[in-house]
């Protein structure tokens, strides 16, 4: 019987005499889920060029890693006072996702358009594909043994090393939320249901990337308030949950009025038929 999950021992995994690290490799690993489903989705909506995915990526993907790290150097400055050359050492952790979505999509949206992709559609195809990079991602914290949650006893607490346990306040043995585990479970299942929405009802294009960020931000608000990490905090409330409730605000505003909008056209469009 499982009465807990063990950490891995170290932060890197040894594929025959190469060494990786597992940070790293989990992050390169979801992005070419994320280009492999977006290419599929892209044929499945019999728009643009498979290429179109991997060109979009090579932009998107870099620049939105810095994205993910500024947004974490910024938020939690005061770790960087007097060590700035810890800001590029994105292998030992912290990336915030908040900067990496919107800096990479903003960038992605410039390559979609030269090479005449359609935004909202593209919007659509690639939105279950990050959910699916994050889904995998998340397992870099895992071998990092990081943002982990609150102490627990359930079969599925997670197991660190007894000096990340005492450097986070607590005593030598104590076991964790998986909070990883959680956020990666909740982004495949959130992967999982826009591929079937899409498929069984067909939103209008860059209604289902409003989806994504509705249901991710809807994930992350309760799996923040499980994590012990140092972070600020604004009436009560971790900075990312706030960041979750106006990002997912905007989102359920968007889907609002955009099925406002489709519902006022409906009769016109159907007169035009007639």
């Amino acid at each position: 019987m499982i009465t807990s999950l063990p950490s891995p021992s170290q932060g890197s995994i040894e594929v025959f005499f190469l060494r990786f690290n597992a940070y790293g490799l989990m992050i390169a690993l979801g992005v070419v889920a994320a280009v492999w489903l977006f290419k599929k989705r892209l044929l499945v909506h019999g728009v643009g060029h498979p290429d179109d995915a991997g060109s979009i990526a090579m932009t998107a993907v870099p620049i939105g890693i810095v994205g993910a790290r500024a947004y974490h150097v910024l938020t939690d400055l005061e770790r960087f006072r007097g060590r700035w050359f810890d800001v590029v050492k994105i292998w030992e952790g912290g990336l915030g996702i908040w900067g990496g979505i919107f800096v990479g999509v903003i960038a992605g949206i410039f390559v979609a358009r030269k090479r005449k992709l359609g935004i909202a559609v593209g919007l659509t195809c690639v939105a279950p594909g990050l959910a699916l990079a994050q889904s995998i991602g998340r397992w870099g914290n895992w071998f990092n043994q990081e943002l982990f949650g609150k102490p627990t006893t359930l079969p599925w607490a997670l197991e660190i090393s007894d000096a990340k346990a005492k450097s986070a306040g607590f005593m030598a043995g104590t076991t964790f939320h998986p909070t990883f585990l959680y956020e990666s479970l909740g982004c495949l299942v959130i992967c999982i249901a826009l591929i079937k929405i899409d498929q069984k009802w067909r939103p209008r294009n860059g209604r289902l990337f409003a989806m994504y960020v509705a249901g991710y931000t809807f994930l992350r608000f309760f799996v923040e308030s499980l994590r012990v990490d140092t972070a600020k905090h604004f009436g009560g409330l971790r900075l990312n949950q706030w960041t979750s409730i106006i990002v997912f605000a905007v989102a359920c505003v968007y889907l609002i009025i955009d099925r406002l909008v489709e519902l006022e056209s409906w009769p016109k469009r159907f007169l035009k038929k007639q």
